[in-house]
């Protein structure tokens, strides 16, 4: 079964998408195919809105929409172009100035924009420095880093630390556990100086092994044997360690950082 999905906002769409989405997974036996229309700012850009998701389902059954728009005349639009329209917003503003007793600012962009520079600017640093600490890619300030994945190549260490800078504006970096380290079961002495701020990433050898052989099929990188050992060799040297880790076989990146800043009581 398949359905077609819009998430429509006046900014960039990740609130409309991630809220929806989050919606969707509740029924997985439905192929959803989805569109993301945003910056829907003014009643023009709302009729082209609705042509698009016209012209996308052209006639068959009524689409799903999902919205976070904040100017009311411009959401009036958007609710003809299915009866099946969500106000993700407009469901909570008005019980919540009923709450804090004031009228909402309706401004569009708050969650997205650049209204605390601060924070803003916190979030660009975490970004720089998760870049710069990539793959054990400098070592210069890693006592500075909030957090330090390590694991196996291709575990997970990158996506999660990007995930962590962007979403908590957090300094993670990451430093691949090689073939020495594994063999001496020893921790790498640059490792030294931020002991305390280490997580590890474990895999299923067999999931290791097809990611592997996506980036470089050929040689003993990607072998199963290969991974096995390098897998039971890291959880060996994260235990004896006593650092925390995780396994990401199944665990989404969303729940690997979320579950890393918790073990490591990051705020």
């Amino acid at each position: 079964m398949k359905r077609h999905v819009f998430f429509i906002s006046d900014r960039t769409g990740i609130t409309a998408e991630n809220l929806g989405a989050s919606l969707l997974t509740q029924f997985p036996d439905i192929d959803f195919q989805r569109t993301n229309i945003p910056f829907v700012t003014n009643e023009e850009a709302a009729h082209t809105a609705v042509a698009t998701i016209r012209s996308q389902t052209q006639g068959k059954e009524a689409p799903i929409v999902f919205s976070t728009l904040t100017d009311m005349k411009v959401q009036a639009i958007i609710t003809d172009s299915s009866p099946y329209v969500f106000d993700l917003f407009g469901t909570f503003i008005d019980p919540l100035e009923n709450a804090l007793g004031m009228v909402s600012s309706h401004k569009a962009g708050k969650m997205h924009g650049i209204g605390d520079t601060e924070a803003y600017e916190k979030r660009v640093h975490a970004v720089n420095f998760t870049l710069g600490h990539d793959d054990g890619l400098s070592l210069r300030n890693l006592e500075e880093a909030d957090i330090v994945l390590i694991g196996v190549s291709r575990c997970g260490k990158t996506p999660t630390c990007l995930y962590l800078a962007m979403q908590y504006s957090l300094k993670a970096a990451n430093y691949p556990l090689v073939q020495d380290d594994l063999e001496n079961s020893t921790l790498p002495p640059a490792l030294s100086r931020c002991r305390s701020k280490l997580y590890g990433l474990t895999i299923n050898p067999e999931q290791l092994s097809r990611i592997r052989h996506e980036r470089r099929p050929t040689g003993e990188y990607s072998q199963l044997t290969r991974c096995q050992w390098e897998v039971s060799r890291a959880e060996k040297l994260l235990r004896e360690e006593d650092i925390p880790f995780i396994d990401t076989t199944t665990v989404s990146i969303e729940e690997i950082a979320a579950t890393a800043g918790r073990d490591m009581g990051l705020r």
